[in-house]
């Protein structure tokens, strides 16, 4: 797990948001193997090796995608990008949001800086529509995180995900850019 630099409580003010940089990819890969391990947001249930996360990085700013860390104490404590929903062009107005934060600082409104400064930069590419799909149903933070940034919700689908010797839902939540 990551070692936090400083302390997560010294509140919003303290972090900042910037475009991905290469040299940000250990610390990416080691927030998202945290939750890969211990939580129901993504549905991998083994973390991906550091050169597969270098390149899904890759093929998000090939794509010319918002990909977005937040900073605290110039250390990463989160990140979050968008793809594309589905691989047809007739989708290629809509994205889908992935928001990961450390461990250390869920809960404290980082998440939320990271997902309004990606629904501006997502609005400014002419995007219509961003997706949501929340793993579990249960996931009170990232549903409310969505909920707090206007998104609502279109729906559940039980059942669909198996993990931790589960079954899990999947949330999909939508929030109109344009």
């Amino acid at each position: 797990m990551i070692s936090i630099i400083g302390d997560c409580s010294l509140g919003l003010t303290q972090v900042k948001i910037r475009e991905v940089q290469n040299s940000d990819i250990t610390t990416i890969h080691q927030i998202y193997s945290y939750h890969v391990m211990h939580g129901l947001g993504t549905f991998e249930e083994e973390a991906p090796s550091l050169d597969e996360m270098s390149a899904r990085l890759g093929t998000i700013i090939k794509r010319n995608y918002p990909y977005l860390v937040a900073e605290l104490n110039e250390q990463v404590v989160g990140f979050a990008y968008v793809n594309i929903l589905r691989d047809r062009s007739g989708f290629r107005f809509t994205v889908e949001d992935s928001i990961y934060v450390a461990n250390e600082c869920c809960g404290l409104g980082v998440g939320q800086q990271l997902l309004r400064e990606l629904i501006s930069r997502c609005q400014q590419l002419g995007f219509q529509q961003m997706v949501a799909v929340i793993g579990d149903s249960g996931n009170a933070g990232s549903i409310n995180l969505h909920k707090k940034c206007g998104f609502h919700l279109c729906g559940i689908m039980s059942n669909v995900g198996y993990k931790f010797e589960r079954w899990v839902d999947v949330v999909i939540m939508e929030l109109k850019l344009n």
